[in-house]
């Protein structure tokens, strides 16, 4: 597998693309406003312990207060798989923290406008090849390098070097040199100092450390050793993943090209048309079947469709052949549009036990290459598929766009023949409250035409039947659904 990373870095946004063997799997995107703060370490202050919930609120002068369970560690190292065995002894919330104390503690999740950030006291320090954990003695190695001779190799080189907390290898790991890893921990040790140094002199509540911007967080996540280009379109971002090669991985440097044409970069390498289709509910599979994306606050509804393919004469074969298609797209579109939280999937009814085993395995394979942490569940007893995918930033739907003015999010809005219903019914309301005949109406003109055309009889009825008048008129406001009625007499 080769990758090619693309990043555009404008004023107030950067957008990073990514590509696996020339299909997009993965689009970030950072705006100066909507800086992620995930990773972030903050000096907090408590301002609320929940006994009930074995929860507390932190104070670390955001707009929210953070929420931070009792038990909430080991965050920051699941996007590795890794299991921290050496987990505190459970103890209740109000026997380790007050209201006032201060307390250090890391981004691990945004959930939105309408909630606070989640943190965790376990502090974790991604680098290139380690994640390093102060105040810790684990030592560890990403369960996704799955070679045992590597893990055991991993393990010996951990065993020399020197222990001012716990490591874990990341999954860049792999193949790594001990003088590889000695350089990034000794990085990462003189961060956690520089912390350290900041707590002692800096007054709650306070930002002690912020994570890396979105785009040297791809450099040092995402640039492996299978990249093939990694594309910059602005001269100092160029320099800045140059240096940041040079001091961490200076065999990567060779792939860091700068683009100089005046077609903007991503209409250039086609990547604009693939990002519009990211934002469709709708995603066409090659054989053409297809898939249906509905995204919810509760949970993401994926449904899997034969659509137009009518190859072979065995129906069983033909779902299939659909599914297995499905099982390869569904988890690249999780990526793309980075969805999170619980997902199911409708995958189409099979009979035969062995297709629906080969499919899962199939599927459990694909969801394997994600970064972010996965788990899937069996099939459940009305055939869907669970599972969920850890999420710690918006997705991009809610990222690039804003609730519809119209709907306000629902999706749908009234219908041009329900709105010209509601009028007659309101005619006949007012009518019986105010005492007025005659009302003026003004309407999006769809509604207007209907009520003048095929909807005509419900006029004829307020004014044969009721003795009303209605004046028609089309309305300023832009909003099919909204109209405008004022008695007239």
């Amino acid at each position: 597998m080769t990758t090619a990373i693309y990043a555009s870095v404008l004023p107030f946004e950067t957008r990073v693309a990514v590509r696996e063997d020339d299909r997009l799997v993965e689009l970030h995107v950072e705006r100066e406003k909507e800086r992620s703060i995930v990773g972030n370490l903050y000096k907090g202050r408590v301002s609320r312990v929940l006994p009930g919930m074995q929860a507390a609120f932190v104070d670390v002068g955001l707009e929210r207060d953070a929420f931070l369970y009792v038990d909430d560690v080991g965050e920051a190292l699941e996007e590795e798989d890794v299991d921290l065995q050496e987990v505190r002894a459970q103890t209740p919330i109000q026997d380790l923290l007050r209201p006032g104390q201060e307390i250090l503690v890391q981004i691990t999740r945004e959930l939105g406008p309408s909630k606070g950030p989640r943190a965790s006291s376990h502090i974790t320090l991604p680098g290139r090849f380690l994640v390093f954990i102060p105040g810790s003695s684990h030592v560890g190695v990403s369960r996704r390098i799955t070679d045992q001779k590597e893990r055991e190799r991993l393990r010996a080189l951990l065993g020399e070097l020197p222990k001012p907390g716990g490591v874990i290898v990341r999954t860049a790991g792999e193949g790594r040199s001990l003088a590889d890893f000695e350089q990034d921990l000794a990085f990462l040790q003189a961060t956690w100092e520089h912390i350290r140094q900041r707590w002692d002199t800096t007054a709650a509540p306070a930002l002690l450390y912020s994570e890396l911007d979105l785009l040297l967080r791809v450099a040092r996540d995402v640039a492996r050793d299978n990249v093939r280009e990694f594309w910059v379109d602005d001269p100092g971002a160029f320099r800045r993943v140059v240096e940041f090669f040079q001091r961490v991985q200076p065999e990567l440097v060779s792939t860091v090209k700068l683009y100089t044409r005046t077609t903007p970069m991503f209409f250039a390498f086609g990547l604009e048309e693939e990002i519009s289709k990211a934002l469709s509910p709708w995603v066409d599979l090659p054989s053409g079947g297809s898939l249906v994306i509905e995204q919810t606050e509760a949970l993401v509804v994926i449904d899997v469709n034969t659509g137009r393919y009518a190859k072979g004469q065995d129906l069983e074969e033909t779902v299939f052949h659909i599914n297995l298609e499905a099982a390869r797209e569904i988890p690249r579109q999780l990526r793309l549009r980075n969805l999170g939280g619980i997902v199911v999937v409708d995958f189409i009814d099979m009979e035969d036990p062995e297709h629906r085993n080969a499919l899962l395995e199939a599927f459990r394979k694909e969801l394997a290459r994600d970064r972010a942490r996965t788990l899937l569940g069996p099939v459940g007893p009305f055939g869907l598929v669970q599972l969920t995918r850890k999420r710690t930033s918006a997705s991009l739907w809610k990222t690039l766009t804003t609730p519809c003015p119209f709907c306000q999010g629902l999706g749908r809005i009234k219908s041009p023949e329900t709105v010209a219903l509601d009028i007659y019914r309101l005619v006949l309301d007012r009518a019986q409250e105010l005492g007025a005949r005659v009302f003026a109406v003004r309407a999006h003109p769809e509604v207007v035409k209907l009520l003048k055309g095929d909807l005509a009889p419900l006029l004829q009825t307020l004014e044969q039947g009721y003795g009303l008048r209605v004046e028609l008129a089309p309305g300023s406001d832009p909003h099919p659904a909204h109209f405008e009625l004022i008695p007239k007499a």
